[in-house]
């Protein structure tokens, strides 16, 4: 198993793809062993054309294409399970996450506690909008009241955790969202990092405020359900 794998979701994002990675190559050769699984969401543009031309220049590369178009989530853990590294990095394939975050998270991984899972990317200074601050800052507040997970930030797409960890989470669509939720649900811990964030480099975001609200009004009754279900305790072989 390698060390690490930096897992890409991507839909019609073809002007994003090569300075992405042109820097998460930059910021790893040399420093860990590691690969990139690009998945490729079934995109409409050039995005699958651009991506089979740069795994002549980039050996780390994998790329894996949906039939259709399946969702964030759907791509992460298809990604995932691809994957041969122990842990997973996940960036957006925006290029608003920083590549360059990834070595101090798996620094900081290296002097934590093996109880925690899961290091997320926490936005502190914000590069979207006003209206998408706003939107984020209440979904937030809503889901932390609900849920207790102690996260300010679960939209952030810069994580890092544990590849069987999370491979042992419930699965459902929109769960990326619900990632420290569903780790702490798991029994691990969860520790939130400040990271940095950037304007989308090209492109369009593929979702609205409206679209999130209604989605994330289900997703949290629904994860909140299973959170009270969950039973846990520990075992011992005789």
């Amino acid at each position: 198993m390698l060390e690490l794998s930096v897992v890409v979701p991507v839909f019609n994002e073809q002007g994003n793809i090569p300075p992405l990675l042109a820097e998460i190559a930059t910021a790893l050769r040399g420093h860990v062993d590691f690969e990139i699984v690009y998945v490729d969401d079934a995109s409409k543009d050039d995005s699958l054309a651009v991506l089979t031309r740069a795994k002549t220049h980039y050996p780390e590369l994998r790329v894996i294409r949906h039939a259709q178009q399946s969702g964030q989530s759907t791509a992460i853990r298809n990604g995932v399970k691809a994957a041969r590294g122990t842990w997973i990095a996940t960036l957006d394939g925006d290029g608003q996450n920083d590549p360059a975050d990834i070595p101090a998270l798996i620094a900081l991984r290296g002097e934590s506690p093996a109880t925690i899972k899961l290091f997320a990317g926490w936005r502190v200074n914000r590069q979207d909008s006003g209206s998408k601050r706003w939107a984020s800052r209440w979904a937030n507040a809503i889901r932390s009241r609900v849920l207790r997970d102690d996260t300010p930030d679960t939209g952030c797409g810069i994580k890092l955790f544990e590849r069987a960890a999370f491979l042992d989470l419930p699965y459902f669509d929109h769960m990326h969202r619900y990632l420290p939720a569903l780790m702490q649900r798991a029994g691990w811990q969860v520790k939130s990092v400040p990271v940095n964030h950037r304007p989308r480099g090209s492109g369009v975001s593929k979702y609205n405020n409206l679209h999130r609200a209604l989605v994330g009004i289900a997703d949290l009754r629904g994860v909140g359900w299973l959170i009270k279900r969950s039973k846990r305790t520990a075992v011992e072989e005789l």
